[in-house]
């Protein structure tokens, strides 16, 4: 999988960026938008800083796959949030119910 992404530049570039920007916005995030100019200077910043991790993957370094771990344990700590979230509801309703 290595080689093939080191032969395919244009493919892992975007996923590059794709994880980059998935993780800023997931993480980094301001609860208040940024003005345009400086949403665009980030973004700008964003695909900077993923040209130079597409050197490294291209470099044989796993960048893509160390994204894909950082991406599925996001992913597993919405669903663990999501879930704490349901199962305090449940119980906020069978207190009531009692009552």
């Amino acid at each position: 999988m290595q080689e093939w992404l080191s032969d395919h530049p244009l493919v892992s570039y975007i996923l590059i960026l794709a994880s980059v920007i998935y993780i800023f916005n997931k993480v980094f995030r301001p609860q208040q938008r940024l003005p345009l100019l400086k949403e665009i200077l980030v973004y700008l910043m964003m695909a900077i800083g993923s040209a130079v991790l597409l050197v490294f993957q291209i470099d044989k370094l796993p960048i893509i796959q160390c994204m894909a771990v950082a991406v599925a344990m996001m992913l597993l700590l919405r669903v663990r949030q999501f879930n704490d979230r349901r199962m305090a509801k449940r119980q906020q309703q069978s207190d009531a119910g009692q009552s």
